[in-house]
């Protein structure tokens, strides 16, 4: 299938001709709660409170307060919809992004003139410039700090090695010209901060908002799968086979997304601020683990330019939705099934970061044994996937006769072929994610610093020897579409 996908406009004219995958609506909201609200109902699922569930995505036309402004959000919300972007079956997406990652395809440099990014200008320092009221940032509930820019993807380079790198961070609108930005866990953008600050210089960074789902999917990649100085924007190459176009920055010494809805341009200094020193909530956003997070001092993003195309598209999403989950993901299952495909090829099937984990703190592993010496190494794999994604929790491991894909399927597994007292390896005092509440000293009093905790393994596979006492039925294979006339079930 020939790919016609290279930017956000493309990617929804696409969805606009599979049925059930677009919603656009003229009807009047509000970026405060309203959109959140809406799309929680419509399509978030992940870990937001129920009821929730999975649907297309929506195009809000007409936002409050920002009329040359679109806001579209839940485009990559459904694991089926992220398949389809990529011309890949859903459940080989993990496979996809392997293979991606073998054959990376560098970006290039297009002139400014030719970038769509630049139709429209706004320097900071105009008199009459102002954040708040250029960008509709998202603000997910009445608890949020301010609003918030969740699809920002952020563009830096080593100040030593001068490569790039790029990546979503969480950043809050603080003022006219300022915003927070966070640095959870190991993020190489964060290391280039210390260095330069180090320094005593400012790093510059571009936020590029609204570009082809590809490249979002491809920059959430993490340590070690993508090592310091590893060019995330060249797995979106691969996936595409054509190379991301960079443009140069108006104000800074810096690269953009060529063909992105809007460019935020600026600097990391050498300050903090309380994410919520307006709103004083205590609060941030919905995370990823399904809870509201902890309002921090952060560090702040001096903004020196916004430009747009025109008529342009905010892309936004939840933090704790289903967007996330496949977005982070999606790559932990590449990173799993490449590192063990090395280690032990043939032996697992197939890997699952489901939404119950957020995408990051739960793996499901689909193992094959086909000897008797092939006991134990479902263990050995499992220890491979915390080693591949320190960030997880749990690893669930089941047989190829289990859909990992069907939580039903994994909960009997686990329920008819896992034993707690046989079957449950726990290890203790190692880093997980402080995302994770659980994982807090207001949890364990006992635990010694936030995220020092345990990690789980759920050997829900049967026992070689013993293969023979646990056959599922097999039914006969029948094409039942001439009992279902217009086509399926």
């Amino acid at each position: 299938m020939e790919n016609t996908i290279f930017d956000l406009r493309s990617a929804i004219e696409f969805l606009k001709d599979v049925p059930g995958q677009l919603i656009e609506t003229d009807r009047r909201v509000n970026p405060v709660a309203e959109i959140a609200g809406i799309y929680r109902h419509v399509g978030a699922r992940g870990t937001v409170k129920r009821p929730t569930g999975i649907g297309p995505m929506m195009l809000f036309n007409n936002v409050e307060g920002y009329p040359d402004f679109r806001v579209a959000i839940g485009i990559l919300s459904n694991r089926a919809r992220v398949g389809r972007l990529l011309c890949t079956p859903p459940e080989k997406l993990g496979q996809f992004y392997v293979d991606c990652l073998d054959k990376p395809v560098e970006p290039v440099v297009v002139p400014r003139e030719n970038a769509p990014c630049r139709e429209e200008v706004r320097l900071a320092a105009d008199p009459d410039f102002d954040l708040r009221k250029l960008i509709p940032g998202l603000v997910n509930t009445e608890l949020d700090a301010g609003p918030y820019i969740t699809m920002g993807l952020c563009y830096a380079r080593d100040p030593d090695t001068r490569k790039g790198n790029a990546t979503i961070h969480r950043m809050c609108i603080q003022g006219r010209d300022e915003m927070t930005i966070g640095f959870g866990g190991y993020r190489h953008i964060g290391v280039f901060k210390d260095k330069a600050l180090a320094r005593g210089e400012t790093l510059p960074v571009s936020v590029s908002i609204g570009v082809d789902p590809a490249i979002y999917l491809a920059s959430c990649f993490e340590p070690p799968t993508t090592p310091l100085g590893f060019d995330e924007l060249s797995i979106a190459g691969a996936m595409r086979n054509k190379a991301v176009e960079l443009t140069r920055c108006l104000t800074i010494d810096e690269y953009c997304v060529a063909n992105a809805e809007i460019v935020i341009e600026g600097e990391i200094i050498d300050r903090q601020v309380w994410e919520d020193q307006h709103s004083h909530t205590g609060r941030a956003m919905p995370e990823f683990a399904g809870y509201i997070g902890v309002a921090k001092k952060l560090p702040v993003l001096k903004v020196r330019a916004v430009t747009f195309r025109r008529n342009p598209i905010m892309q936004i999403c939840i933090g704790s939705s289903e967007e996330h989950v496949n977005m982070a993901g999606i790559p932990a299952e590449a990173a799993i099934l490449g590192f063990l495909d090395r280690a032990m090829p043939g032996k697992a099937l197939n890997v699952y970061c489901p939404p119950s984990g957020g995408g990051k703190l739960s793996a499901v592993i689909q193992f094959r044994k086909t000897e008797a010496t092939d006991e134990g190494r479902q263990r050995q794999a499992a220890l491979g996937a915390l080693a591949a994604c320190p960030e997880l929790k749990n690893v669930f491991l089941v047989d190829e006769d289990v859909d990992l894909f069907d939580p039903h399927d994994v909960l009997w597994a686990m329920t008819t072929r896992f034993r707690p007292d046989k079957d449950l390896i726990v290890i203790s005092g190692v880093r997980c994610h402080g995302g994770d509440p659980s994982q807090q000293p207001f949890y364990d009093a006992t635990m010694s610093a936030p995220g020092l905790a345990h990690k789980s393994i759920y050997d829900c596979t049967v026992p070689f020897r013993a293969k023979e006492e646990f056959l599922r039925p097999d039914f006969m294979e029948v094409d039942v579409s001439e009992f279902f006339p217009g086509g399926g079930i």
